[in-house]
């Protein structure tokens, strides 16, 4: 069953990813955004799951598609999961037509993954070599050099990922100061979190704060992958402490470790490149339809496929049909 929703999940990514594509670098985030989500919506509706969403576009207020709460998938008397996406990871990416941004979504046994709520989270992650070496409350250079020292490395030759914002000015210092090499993005840290988990990404470790639902999105991808992610979520207002409280986490400033995020090896992650990025490559668009690109993670066996599909577009695009290799 498993290995059936794996290729189930990577056809959501795929048809969200199609969907948004044809917005790229048109400047409205928010239609790309809204088509990501409404193909997403429709292709989940495919697959004989129980699911809920818990992790989406927002509270039932906020979204009419993929809220939290929301049911999706025939029923049936499928597997009953929880299910965390991000329809658009990267608007502004797709609407300035820059590099990274994907369509993305993880699902596990219902309880297993971490409610997290709309706020911030600092986060740290590596791949499987430097799992064990790093401390989200060490020193920015502590941790450079642990990293480097698992992977034989030198500092000067880390690729540390950082999202561009004022409030990185410290963290971007200290890194260039110790020597190592910074690829700063705009946005979406979803896509280099899972990168440091492959050698050959060029992304040795993501560090900073983005966004909490998208912290446990990168979890349940890199406790698949055996490396290794930290998290301590950074509430703002009173409002924001409540909610954390809400969710059972007595201490809202608590370190958040893997099993803290993504809960048991029941866990499956399907992201699809959007536009080209250290990981996936971008949708292309052919005069016979589309070429996508799709990472499938299984929690259970480890088992990591690319998708290379070939998608045959008629006058009225039907995201579920084409055929692909397996690498």
């Amino acid at each position: 069953m498993y290995r059936e929703l794996a290729l189930e999940f990577a056809r959501v990514t795929e048809a969200a990813a199609l969907a948004s594509a044809r917005w790229m670098g048109r400047g409205d985030k928010n239609a790309a955004d809204d088509a990501a989500t409404e193909a997403m919506r429709a292709m989940f509706d495919t697959i004989n799951i129980r699911g809920t969403v818990v992790i989406g576009e927002g509270e039932m207020d906020e979204a009419p598609m993929l809220y939290i709460g929301e049911k999706v998938g025939l029923g049936n008397g499928g597997i009953e999961l929880d299910i965390a996406v991000d329809p658009l990871e990267g608007t502004n990416i797709v609407a300035k037509g820059l590099s990274g941004a994907i369509a993305v979504l993880a699902a596990a046994h219902k309880g297993c993954l971490l409610h997290a709520p709309d706020m911030y989270m600092n986060k740290i992650v590596v791949g499987p070599e430097a799992a064990g070496c790093i401390h989200i409350d060490a020193p920015v250079e502590e941790n450079l050099n642990n990293v480097a020292k698992a992977l034989g490395k030198e500092v000067e030759q880390l690729s540390v990922v950082i999202l561009d914002r004022p409030r990185h000015h410290d963290l971007i210092s200290r890194c260039r100061t110790a020597g190592a090499r910074i690829q700063l993005i705009t946005d979406g840290d979803v896509a280099p979190a899972v990168a440091t988990a492959f050698p050959d990404s060029g992304v040795d470790i993501m560090m900073g704060i983005g966004g909490a639902p998208e912290g446990v999105i990168a979890a349940a991808a890199i406790r698949c992958l055996g490396g290794e992610m930290q998290g301590r979520l950074v509430p703002e207002t009173e409002e924001e402490e409540a909610r954390c409280r809400a969710m059972g986490l007595e201490d809202p400033r608590k370190i958040l470790l893997l099993d803290d995020m993504v809960r048991g090896d029941g866990v499956i992650f399907a992201a699809t490149g959007i536009t080209d990025g250290s990981l996936l490559k971008g949708v292309k668009f052919t005069s016979q339809g589309a070429r996508t690109h799709t990472v499938v993670i299984r929690g259970r066996t480890g088992t990591i496929r690319f998708i290379d599909a070939l998608h045959r577009l008629d006058k009225k695009p039907n995201f579920g049909r084409g055929r692909c290799s397996q690498k």
